[in-house]
């Protein structure tokens, strides 16, 4: 974790789309290697410190006629879809090599290098669950999933006949998780075997010479007590000493000790992933309490060990999600934003997003709708990042603060989630108030923690949301509370600056 601030930036990019939306617009074949410097100028806006192209692997033509049998589950989200535009699952993986149709090994090399230029660096996926039916693990029995008759008859989402190296028939297994059917267009690969580990760290190996890190899908199916369950009824071979990740991630950081992981988790499976070595962690708990609009739980969940928050991912959307614009609603998905990207952790965001992009494209497909879009929304962002580059959010100390009722018979103020960040070096303050609601709330948050504001006579509070100013008595902060007061879907995000002009305290402010 030493190499990566702990308040990390990540954008992704559906690779295929986007160079087709490129090659549209310039009217011209776009590829890795071409693309327009004002495209990737603003890509790395300031604040955003890696891009995560999706779907860069080789893709195989197995994989794309299994997509084609789906087309009509396709048709709703591009109504004008032709079969061309169907290329196979980004995560059937044919080969970890980049598409020579994207751009090639070289047009990547050459992407990555003006990311660099501009300080930012590169991600790309690694599935270890599975690959794709056309990947030469597929075909060889120390690799794969095998299976019986009896199998195939009774669980045929699941197992399914095929040819392996020698041309001969067997019955192997898709790829899956425990709790669903099988993926039709993958192969599932034994994560017990020391072979399969072996080529993991030698394929992990040549993706690290590509770039700067890896974002692992699904990450906890290759954990030895997953895996061991949902495979236990079939020919796995012996349960390894030492577990998936931690086998496979010091080989790699031996040669690329600045190689970041990330890894995609579900079922209350953070901590444990990221005890076997993973930088980072997906926080879906948060993202499901925020659709939910459980404030009590958020809360809740914010008091964790600031040391495991600092290693989470915080989203509100991803191309496993629905987007933000449509899940959260327009009002919404704003104090949303202003949530993850201003609690501690690393952050994801996803290209559309801050647009407002509604429609969720299948990875199957290498083409999106027209929409309507939302520029304002994306000066809002532009606002966030801009305020998290701050150093204070790296460097200041989180604080989740109390919210008090404003009076005996108010309640609103349960709606109101308070914190801060508080940097002592620098005099550096910020606190951050989100109303996640569809209802106005009241409150008065507690300041008492930062007592030493008491020390200054007046302090300025500028919301970085609004524009708007306010001056406050550091007394008063510390011993009432600074008086809250949010419309629905409203956040303040409040930069505190000692006030050294002594005019006059407002009686009363406009919303804080």
């Amino acid at each position: 974790m030493s190499y990566w601030r702990s308040k990390y930036f990540i954008y992704q990019i559906n690779t295929w789309v986007w160079l087709s939306e490129l090659s549209n617009q310039y009217k011209t074949t776009i590829t890795l290697d071409n693309v327009p410097d004002e495209v990737i100028d603003a890509i790395a806006k300031p604040g955003i410190d890696m891009v995560w192209l999706m779907g860069v692997w080789q893709r195989g033509e197995l994989v794309r006629a299994n997509a084609l049998k789906y087309k009509h589950e396709y048709q709703p989200v591009l109504p004008d879809l032709k079969n061309e535009d169907i290329i196979g699952s980004a995560y059937a993986i044919a080969a970890y090599s980049v598409d020579e149709r994207l751009g090639g090994r070289a047009g990547m090399a050459r992407l990555r290098e003006r990311f660099r230029e501009r300080g930012v660096r590169l991600m790309l996926d690694f599935i270890p669950n599975h690959v794709g039916m056309d990947h030469e693990w597929a075909t060889q029995p120390d690799f794969v999933i095998q299976g019986t008759t009896t199998q195939r008859r009774d669980r045929p989402d699941v197992f399914f006949k095929s040819r392996r190296y020698d041309g001969k028939n067997w019955i192997i297994a898709h790829g899956r998780d425990p709790y669903f059917p099988g993926w039709s267009d993958t192969v599932q690969i034994n994560a017990f075997n020391p072979k399969v580990r072996q080529a993991v760290v030698n394929t992990l190996l040549d993706i690290a010479s590509q770039c700067d890190g890896v974002r692992c899908d699904m990450a906890m199916l290759a954990m030895n007590d997953i895996f061991g369950n949902t495979w236990g009824d079939c020919d796995i071979g012996e349960r390894p000493l030492q577990d998936y990740w931690e086998e496979i991630i010091p080989q790699v950081r031996a040669h690329h000790p600045a190689f970041m992981f990330i890894a995609e988790v579900y079922w209350n499976k953070e901590f444990d992933i990221l005890q076997q070595g993973f930088d980072y962690a997906y926080d879906k708990t948060l993202y499901d309490r925020i659709v939910r609009g459980d404030i009590e739980q958020i809360r809740l969940h914010l008091l964790a060990d600031i040391r495991y928050q600092k290693r989470l991912i915080r989203f509100i959307e991803n191309h496993d999600e629905p987007r933000a614009f449509s899940a959260l609603g327009p009002q919404k998905s704003i104090p949303a934003a202003t949530l993850i990207c201003t609690l501690p952790g690393a952050v994801l965001l996803h290209e559309g997003q801050f647009m407002g992009r509604k429609v969720k494209l299948p990875v199957q497909i290498r083409r999106q709708p027209e929409e309507d879009l939302h520029p304002e929304l994306e000066k809002y962002y532009e606002r966030l990042l801009w305020e998290t580059l701050d150093a204070t959010y790296e460097n200041g100390q989180f604080y989740l603060f109390q919210v008090n009722p404003t009076g005996p018979e108010d309640h609103t103020y349960k709606n109101l989630i308070a914190y801060g960040w508080r940097d002592m070096n620098t005099r550096r303050y910020r606190l951050i108030v989100v109303n996640l609601s569809d209802s106005h709330a009241f409150g008065r948050v507690n300041l008492g923690y930062w007592s030493e504001l008491s020390r200054q006579q007046r302090w300025r509070l500028y919301d970085v949301t609004d524009d708007e100013e306010y001056v406050r008595h550091g007394g008063d902060l510390t011993n009432e509370g600074i008086f809250i007061y949010l419309e629905p879907y409203e956040s303040h995000v409040f930069r505190f600056q000692p006030d050294i002009e002594l005019q006059p305290l407002p009686s009363q402010p406009s919303k804080a």
